[in-house]
């Protein structure tokens, strides 16, 4: 599929190139078109050389052409389950669009109940119905011309009970990662969930049929130890292995082609090389992303600059090795008892996602909830400031994305 949309858009370059010069005089000259710079080789014919699935659907091609494209001028804002839960359970429109008047340019969704082990695919099944929510939202995200991705809590291999390392024993810490290894007693329980993520992602469909792409944020935060994947529970060539078996299995056994695929540490790293001790390759990995709530924790203009300076790292790192860099999630959360920052928004972040000239293509909140924020809505008594920060010239919601699933022409 991918070379045949390569060549049928070279050709009608081609076909413009040639009707605009004069019919009695041929040209050996070649048509070049997007041509590719020193400082930005990606083109819109090179795009699935720096993608982790080379047989990527044309919409997902496009998807991580116009991220990395977007990058250099705006920065995508988007929300955890921002159509699903709103602060003080309000309903109704996202509270970003409460606030702003339209909704987010990203959607975040999980695989936590959809793989869990409730799910029975009944339709009276209340996991079930989370996950039919879940493909409904993602749908019309995508029809409003936003940008899907799914995180993984994923549920540990032996009661399925818990994510969080605090929950196990010693012994099921140790043991439960390594388990899920080719060859280790839980692989088959592995590749069953993969499976059901497969399942998803091959169901996930437009209204002409195609396939929604959607980025996907496997093992995440692992430099951290709080998830039974944590940094004390594998060693980096263990993570590595079961990072590049899933994107494998799912493209390669399960045929999945709209993915574009997620590597995303927590705040821990001071050094590329630190980023980097447990990167599964450029093959394996579309987006270089960071979580980062620390840095933002009410540390002012100081925490920006560490968190400023930490995607400068994979800012740079995207530029070298062509791939997107992503703020994959941030926040810092009002309830009634932590009051909202002056200007967090609009200064500490956005200085933060801005500064030093680096390139990052999106930003995720975490997700709202009865009893507090990550995004006010246009109650909240920071409404204002996150209004301001959304209105900045290098945010974008979705009314400000060019369209994602073309490339240009």
């Amino acid at each position: 599929m991918k070379n045949t949309f390569l060549k049928t858009a070279f050709l009608s370059f081609l076909s413009l190139a040639l009707t605009s010069c004069s019919s009695d005089k041929e040209s050996d000259n070649e048509v070049i078109v997007d041509p590719p710079t020193q400082d930005d080789p990606l083109t819109t014919q090179n795009v699935s050389n720096y993608m982790a699935d080379a047989n990527a659907s044309k919409e997902t091609i496009a998807l991580f052409y116009n991220l990395k494209k977007l990058g250099k001028t705006k920065i995508a804002i988007g929300q955890q389950d921002a159509f699903n839960n709103f602060y003080q359970d309000a309903g109704g429109d996202s509270d970003i669009k409460k606030n702003t008047g339209f909704d987010p340019a990203i959607l975040g969704s999980d695989f936590m109940f959809i793989t869990d082990k409730n799910n029975n695919n009944q339709s009276n099944n209340w996991f079930y119905q989370q996950e039919q929510k879940s493909i409904s939202d993602t749908k019309a995200a995508y029809a409003k011309g936003m940008i899907n991705t799914f995180s993984w809590h994923l549920r540990e291999p032996n009661n399925e009970d818990t994510f969080y390392a605090s929950d196990m024993t010693t012994e099921q810490k140790n043991t439960a990662f390594k388990s899920i290894l080719p060859g280790g007693a839980n692989h088959e329980w592995y590749k069953k969930k993969l499976d059901k993520v497969a399942s998803v992602f091959l169901n996930l469909k437009g209204s002409k049929g195609e396939l929604i792409p959607v980025i996907f944020r496997p093992f995440h935060e692992f430099d951290g130890s709080w998830f039974w994947w944590g940094a004390n529970f594998c060693t980096p060539d263990e993570y590595k292995t079961a990072y590049k078996f899933t994107v494998d299995y799912l493209k390669n056994t399960k045929g999945v082609h709209n993915i574009l695929y997620a590597f995303s540490p927590d705040r821990t790293y001071l050094t590329s090389t630190d980023y980097l001790s447990r990167y599964p390759g450029d093959k394996y990995v579309d987006v270089l992303g960071m979580d980062n709530y620390g840095d933002f924790d009410n540390q002012g203009s100081t925490g920006a600059v560490k968190a400023n300076a930490k995607l400068k790292i994979i800012s740079d790192l995207a530029k070298t090795k062509v791939k997107i860099a992503a703020l994959t999630e941030t926040g810092y959360r009002v309830t009634s008892s932590n009051t909202p920052i002056n200007d967090w928004f609009s200064t500490y972040l956005y200085d933060a996602l801005t500064s030093n000239s680096i390139e990052v293509s999106y930003m995720m909140f975490w997700t709202n909830d009865s009893d507090g924020y990550y995004v006010p809505n246009s109650s909240a008594s920071n409404a204002a400031d996150f209004k301001t920060f959304a209105s900045k010239p290098k945010s974008a919601l979705v009314n400000s994305l060019p369209k994602m699933y073309e490339l240009p022409k």
